[in-house]
């Protein structure tokens, strides 16, 4: 294995956006969480990560592309500080602290958009500080670690469609879907959407819909009994209407609901919503339908014919992605002490 100060290319690594096909809330945690029943699929639309190890000073990293907040907040630090954490004394370099490590991120998947990107730059971060230091941990550590970083890290480790249950540190991963991989549009309107809001609003309002549970739990039955791309497509109807939060995020985003229905009479196909928002999702039977859906809102936009905020929408034709990670862990759930907040 290559000693760290020797690695001559820096570590590249592709954090995936996601969206959740389904979200179901089952009620309030002791702990004042939410237990979920929600079936994620990860999307080609990625951050791009790379990491090097530093001659000298502390961690850093560069961001380009979308904004990604504070750098104190930034979770690419903070995984790599856990991670070293995880590894001190058991990596080559022995028993001197892992070396500090430059990165730098390619934000490609909107900020705070219900998308999971930052999520999923903290798992690829766990990753690639893994391999640039020669190290390696088992994957019951590495799900803490994420788990620490925030209830949505640990789905990114699974690497491919899952089912995510407790409050997020239960990640079953599930099987990929069959033949063509499904197209999705995605539009993020110039609206904000808090999470912990959502949650609260929930709350208050009582318990979820017992229709969106069915409905996430028979989709996860499909996946495990080899459910095809086109039959998924098919089913987008019934799924844009199992989350549980859309009426929560509407009510805190107002100018959400006008959005969708305009989409809606654009597009006339079935119109998701993923996890709190804003991003609205669409299913294609190709890569193709969803670019030329992509082209069609872009000119709407820009001719005034959807609801225009403080700036355009962000409008992304991808496809839903292979999975990358080993599979032979198959509907093992992986389980995590989470220590954030929604």
């Amino acid at each position: 294995m290559t000693e760290p100060s020797r690695r001559l290319t820096p570590v590249v690594r592709l954090a995936p956006a996601k969206i959740n096909l389904t979200l179901a809330v089952l009620g309030r945690r002791p702990d004042g969480f939410h237990d979920l029943h929600s079936v994620v699929a990860p999307l080609a639309l990625a951050d791009r990560l790379s990491v090097a190890v530093r001659a000298s000073g502390p961690d850093s990293v560069a961001v380009t592309g979308f904004d990604a907040g504070p750098m104190a907040d930034n979770l690419v630090v903070r995984a790599i500080a856990g991670t070293r954490d995880a590894v001190r004394g058991a990596w080559p370099g022995a028993p001197s602290v892992p070396p500090s490590l430059a990165a730098r991120l390619e934000k490609r998947i909107p900020v705070a958009a219900g998308l999971g990107g930052g999520s999923s730059d903290g798992a690829a971060a766990i990753e690639a500080a893994l391999e640039a230091w020669g190290a390696d941990l088992p994957g019951e550590q590495r799900a803490r670690i994420a788990a620490s970083l925030g209830s949505d890290v640990p789905l990114f480790l699974a690497g491919g469609m899952a089912l995510i249950e407790g409050r997020g540190e239960r990640v079953t991963p599930l099987p990929d879907v069959r033949g063509d991989r499904p197209g999705v549009l995605l539009v993020t309107p110039s609206t904000s959407v808090s999470t912990a809001a959502a949650f609260a609003l929930f709350a208050a309002g009582g318990v979820g819909s017992g229709s969106t549970r069915l409905s996430s739990e028979h989709l996860a039955s499909e996946l495990r009994n080899g459910l095809s791309g086109p039959d998924l497509v098919v089913r987008a109807g019934v799924l844009a209407s199992a989350n549980d939060l859309a009426l929560a995020a509407a009510a805190i985003a107002p100018d959400l609901v006008p959005f969708r229905r305009a989409l809606t009479r654009l597009l006339r196909r079935p119109i998701g919503l993923s996890g709190s928002g804003p991003t609205l999702w669409v299913l294609y039977p190709s890569l193709a339908g969803a670019q030329d859906a992509a082209a069609a809102v872009a000119a709407a936009a820009g001719a005034g014919e959807l609801p225009r905020g403080a700036a355009p929408p962000f409008v992304a034709a991808t496809t839903i992605a292979a999975t990358t990670a080993d599979t032979s862990s198959a509907d093992r759930p992986t389980e995590a002490a989470a220590e954030a907040t929604h």
